[in-house]
């Protein structure tokens, strides 16, 4: 596919989506590129802000085989990945049959991600990073293309478990949805209780996805620019050279190399969407935060100053020779 193709195709999808999410632009766009860097999506916000809806409007528009798995505190990891149960015909009598879970789809949306245990929460891992499942002693491969897009409510709310770092890491981005303005929240109250909703159009399917992913990776990426992010993610870690004052006072570890790869494969993406067949300095400050952001822990002492990971990330694009 020829950069401008790719542009064109990402707009389209943008636009789609746009029909059915009001006034969230750069949460569209960050979910898009996480996607077509081939990543894993952590949406957080409270209930209500439309990330389960924009999710299921992005299986719409791409035609992807989509399914929604609702997390709560009962929810054991069979009910995700599936189980064998006992089958019987006349020919073989009785069997074990395996019945794939809805975790057997192209788009799986893990809604409310942290109200399960972290036993149910830790049934993801495998299918996250290796895109592999294990039920009964054997692995089956799940379908191509595979992403888990993710909500998760503050955890300052009721019945909240946190993600453990793991688990955290195995997503490419974390997008903060925040509440809409007023000029938003009234778009978005006229559009929802009109008499006719939004028609989505499906623009691409799953083999034209694949091959969007497939010209991503091929996009050039400088010596320089990839030095600087082997640098921004060491900047990350208070013991580094590279970090900044504030990074060595109330960091307690930061980010992994994973952060890194999330980084430059992201960045790929948005330089194509851009009409640019290399990576720019620009595209990595750009997609930092959401890379970044979930990788980042604070200390105790960060955490009793009211630090957020993303002030941190600030300092150390500041200081950050490039």
């Amino acid at each position: 596919m020829e950069t401008d193709s790719f542009a064109r195709a990402a707009k389209a999808i943008e636009d789609e989506i746009s029909k059915a999410i009001v006034g969230q632009s750069d949460i569209v766009r960050y979910t898009l590129i996480c996607l077509l860097a081939g990543g894993n999506v952590l949406l957080e916000g409270v209930p209500g802000l439309g990330k389960t809806l924009l999710v299921r409007t992005i299986g719409q528009v791409l035609s992807l085989k989509f399914s929604r798995i609702q997390f709560t505190p009962d929810l054991m990891p069979a009910d995700i990945v599936g189980t064998n149960i006992i089958a019987e015909d006349a020919t073989r009598g009785k069997y074990f049959k395996f019945q794939a879970g809805p975790v057997f789809a192209n788009i799986v949306l893990a809604d409310e991600i942290n109200r399960a245990t972290p036993k149910t929460q830790s049934a993801l891992l495998e299918a996250m990073q290796e895109k592999t499942v294990t039920a009964g002693g054997e692995t089956r491969k799940l379908n191509e293309p595979f992403f888990v897009l993710a909500t998760q409510n503050p955890l300052e709310m009721e019945g909240t478990y946190p993600l453990p770092e793991a688990q955290m890491d195995r997503f490419m981005f974390k997008v903060q949805v925040n509440f809409p303005g007023e000029k938003d929240l009234a778009n978005i109250i006229t559009m929802t209780t009109a008499p006719e909703q939004n028609e989505i159009e499906k623009i691409i399917d799953a083999d034209q996805l694949v091959a969007m992913m497939s010209t991503a990776r091929e996009v050039l990426i400088a010596e320089k620019v990839s030095n600087m992010v082997a640098r921004l993610i060491l900047a990350t870690h208070p013991d580094s050279r590279y970090a900044p004052d504030r990074v060595r006072k109330y960091v307690l570890y930061g980010a992994s190399p994973r952060g890194g790869q999330a980084l430059i494969a992201a960045g790929k993406v948005r330089a194509l969407m851009e009409g640019r067949y290399n990576v720019a300095y620009e595209d990595i400050e750009q997609l930092a935060l959401p890379a970044l952001r979930h990788r980042i822990f604070l200390n105790f002492e960060g955490q009793s100053e009211g630090l957020t990971p993303d002030e941190l990330i600030g300092d150390i694009l500041s200081s950050l020779d490039k």
